[in-house]
């Protein structure tokens, strides 16, 4: 199945660049272009995967991420940014995007986070992922009391699955830690997900450090 997906972001050199690439994989098609976000929500119903550039002038790929993952929850939205440390990828992450990617990324790498997000398996940038979403968390902003409620629908697998996934593991590391198969895993990480209203994996990990289920630094148990 070819991976359909739109290119959003007001530098035509940029978009230029990663069309070439995207085309050039066999799996993937660039199907649309967007120089804003305005432009993004109009034309993301074409495509299964949005990269999204969050600093555009006028109607932001933050507005726009939040209207196109509220809109088509099957639409998965990857941000790519120049610093991938920064309060828009966190607010990107809050408001429905799979998750980031430096724009210095690797080809190889791009083309694998597009597969994965495309599959809903896999999410964010390696190494800066925990550290970005601990460090803003502990911010003022965070209601931990109202965010451990939500944890009160879970059995003690999926609190222990939670973990696991905020941790970065995959469905089969998870299956092998736990002694389980890659189908029970999913299974457990999907009825995770629907018990927490959380719309991909990339919020389930932000709900764990919420929650005070995780915290920065803190390694998943053996």
């Amino acid at each position: 199945m070819t991976i359909k997906i739109l290119l959003a972001d007001d530098q035509e050199l940029v978009r230029t660049g990663f069309k070439i690439l995207v085309n050039s994989t066999p799996d993937m098609e660039v199907v649309a272009e967007a120089s804003d976000g305005r432009e993004a929500v109009r034309l993301a119903p074409a495509a299964d995967v949005v990269l999204m550039d969050i600093r555009m002038p006028g109607f932001d790929g933050l507005t726009a991420t939040q209207q196109i993952t509220s809109a088509l929850p099957d639409v998965r939205v990857l941000v790519l940014t120049t610093f991938e440390v920064d309060e828009y990828v966190f607010s990107a992450l809050r408001n429905g995007a799979s998750g980031f990617l430096g724009k210095g990324v690797h080809p190889g790498e791009l083309q694998e986070a597009i597969r994965l997000i495309a599959r809903g398996e896999q999410l964010l940038s390696p190494g800066a992922t925990r550290a970005l979403i601990g460090r803003f968390l502990r911010g003022p902003a965070q209601d931990t009391d109202a965010a451990a409620d939500r944890l009160a629908a879970l059995t003690g697998r999926e609190r222990e699955i939670l973990v696991l996934v905020a941790a970065g593991l995959s469905n089969d590391q998870i299956a092998a830690r736990l002694g389980i198969s890659p189908l029970t895993a999913k299974t457990h990480v999907n009825r995770t997900q629907t018990k927490l209203g959380a719309h991909d994996r990339a919020q389930l990990v932000m709900l764990a450090y919420e929650t005070g289920l995780v915290t920065a630094g803190a390694r998943p148990p053996l």
